[in-house]
């Protein structure tokens, strides 16, 4: 089992995970291995994206079950559980608080917190191999990986809920219909669009990324006038970045702005 990454043009780093069990499984050791790996890319300066692909048929499938299985012969379940959880959650709140725009490239499979890794994503470019599956119902589980927080947002509510209780599997051309994924490409041309995506995303200045992606996930739990006021604390924080004067100078100079 391995995590690799290698930076790209326009700083884009990729990040790859091969090797658990050919499905890229999180493990007491391997998921750790792809916290660090992301870890280190939202840390980097010079890093405006990241693009997280698999191997083979699968993304992720998640937790690795043969681990399950021991833990459970062992009587320590919770303890495997609360392990994982305390890597993955947490991991998952900086891939969304981050400036650094996140690209899943799914080559394949998602399932359990595998999934919940694609979904904390800001967006999602798949194969028409490509596939997402919660699986937790059937392991008599329930949901984890932030997939109830983070699906209903892309699909709706009821969707949602008939794809955790009827167990579903969605196809790569199901999931472009509903939302969950962007984008169906070509596998040739998988880490190309993933790459351009990020790419284009992640062009702009360091706050307009973080505080775009805080409001769009506050705006729901949040009331008309206090997401207002939310807006126009982070619009006058914007007000004195040297990205604002940048694009102001850039539109008035009649060129693209450079928010290097």
């Amino acid at each position: 089992m391995s995590v690799s990454f290698s930076d790209l043009e326009h700083g884009v780093r990729l990040i790859r995970f091969s090797g658990q069990s050919a499905t890229q499984s999180f493990s007491r050791t391997f998921l750790p291995q792809i916290a660090k790996a992301i870890d280190d890319g939202l840390a980097n300066p010079k890093v405006r994206a990241l693009v997280l692909t698999g191997e083979g048929k699968f993304f992720s499938a998640g937790a690795d079950i043969h681990a399950f299985a021991q833990s459970i012969e062992d009587g320590d379940a919770p303890e495997l559980i609360r392990d994982l959880t305390g890597v993955l959650h947490p991991l998952l709140v900086r891939m969304r608080q981050s400036p650094t725009i996140c690209v899943a490239a799914l080559n394949g499979a998602c399932a359990g917190g595998g999934l919940g890794l694609a979904l904390a994503c800001d967006v999602r470019i798949g194969t028409t191999t490509a596939k997402m599956a919660a699986s937790y119902a059937g392991m008599g589980l329930s949901p984890d990986g932030g997939t109830t927080w983070l699906l209903p947002r892309l699909v709706g509510v009821q969707v949602a809920r008939r794809f955790f209780f009827e167990n579903e599997v969605w196809s790569a051309e199901r999931s472009l219909e509903l939302g969950a994924i962007d984008v169906l490409v070509d596998e040739e041309t998988l880490l190309e669009a993933a790459t351009e995506a990020a790419i284009k995303w992640s062009q702009w200045g360091n706050h307009t990324k973080e505080a775009t992606k805080h409001l769009l996930d506050v705006q729901s739990v949040q009331d008309f006038e206090t997401h207002l006021k939310h807006e126009r604390t982070l619009i006058e924080a914007a007000g004195t970045t040297k990205a604002f004067k940048e694009g102001v100078k850039a539109f008035l100079e009649k060129r693209p702005p450079n928010f290097e």
